[in-house]
């Protein structure tokens, strides 16, 4: 069953085509990597999908309605989060209170009940609370709640916008370059952290440039090259696909 089905995305700016007739599927509950060369329109595939930007043409169908036209805000309700290329945090709060504001979207009192300290308002914060501190124990984050955003390193960084993603309660979540700036150990602890995001029912779509990371957690890959999609098919196929190779390393003549 697919969770995701994009079919004939396209995305102009100006006279530069970032995203042409672009087509693929995702199944529920399972791993899938978007590869490409730098500009190739990875992300912004990601963010036609997320809301960030609306396409020219094509549909993106989530759970079987069409996302197309929604803002931002509603396709996360609809259960889509998402993690940025570049790190996107409010620095200066706590690590707490960054995955909190991933749980506002879910919480239903308004602000009069919170003026009024309501005791369903008392409640409901007293779950976020619970869940805030879940998904920090579940990124390993949680001996740093009370941290500035600022003070983490940068791998930890990446796992604080993990979590904030997760508070957010989503189906599908959408990470681009997770493994952007992290060593080798934060790497692998990153593979195992998708793996168990993938366990809890999420089914994960990431972008990233580290091929020894895609080969071992996805499932299946799609390959964009010049804003078109290239191929796609399992890690090996993709990998021994001549397309592919010249895509990233060039052909002999060049």
């Amino acid at each position: 069953m697919n969770i995701l089905s994009v079919d004939g995305l396209s995305k102009s700016f100006g006279g530069l085509m970032a995203v042409n007739d672009v087509s693929f599927e995702v199944k529920k509950d399972s791993i899938v990597g978007l590869i490409g060369p730098n500009g190739a329109g990875k992300t912004t595939v990601f963010n036609l999908i997320t809301g960030n930007y609306q396409p020219n043409t094509g549909t993106v169908l989530f759970d079987g309605q069409n996302l197309v036209g929604l803002p931002t805000h509603i396709i996360v309700e609809r259960g889509i989060s998402r993690t940025f290329q570049t790190i996107r945090l409010f620095q200066n709060m706590t690590v707490l209170e960054n995955v909190l504001a991933g749980c506002h979207c879910r919480m239903k009192c308004g602000s009069l009940a919170a003026m009024l300290r309501s005791p369903a308002q008392r409640k409901e914060e007293k779950q976020a609370l619970g869940q805030a501190m879940d998904e920090l124990k579940f990124v390993g984050l949680d001996h740093e709640w009370q941290n500035k955003a600022k003070n983490l390193s940068y791998g930890n960084q990446r796992l604080l916008e993990i979590a904030r993603a997760l508070a957010t309660r989503p189906k599908l979540i959408v990470l681009d370059e997770p493994a952007g700036g992290m060593n080798e150990q934060e790497t692998q602890k990153l593979i195992q952290l998708i793996r168990a995001i993938q366990s809890r029912g999420i089914t994960v779509l990431l972008i990233e440039h580290d091929m020894g990371l895609v080969m071992r957690v996805c499932a299946s890959l799609i390959v964009l090259e010049h804003g078109a999609k290239l191929t796609s098919g399992t890690p090996a196929e993709v990998q021994a696909d001549p397309r592919v190779i010249e895509a990233y390393l060039g052909s002999d003549s060049e």
